[in-house]
């Protein structure tokens, strides 16, 4: 069983920065996808990016050229670094990951506003 646990949330001013981390455990790290989904009230939960198994990573087109995803395979985490933030971006973000199966955290609330 994978466990995911989110951390760094929280409020932030529009046009400001905040990171995200998210540590895995239980599983193997380094052949997995990991990545972020993302959900405000009253929407759909939104894919929001990705990294592959050899570093590939990829974007949804709302964040590309502000959101920025790393992965640490000795340290079994991923992060999210959130750049030039929009009210829009508000939302509850979950790190998922996938290997065979997919595995979700929690979630941490992102709130940007003034």
């Amino acid at each position: 069983q994978v466990q995911l646990v989110e951390s760094g949330g929280g409020l932030v001013q529009p046009g400001g920065s905040l990171g995200l981390s998210c540590a895995a455990s239980g599983g193997v790290f380094s052949p997995a996808t990991l990545g972020w989904y993302r959900q405000s009230p009253g929407k759909e939960r939104e894919w929001v990016t990705s990294t592959g198994p050899y570093g590939r990573t990829m974007y949804a087109d709302s964040v590309k050229g502000r959101f920025t995803i790393s992965r640490d395979n000795a340290k079994n985490t991923v992060s999210l670094q959130m750049n030039s933030l929009r009210p829009e971006d508000t939302a509850v973000y979950y790190c998922y990951y996938r290997h065979h199966a997919q595995y979700w955290g929690r979630g941490t609330q992102v709130t940007v506003s003034s």
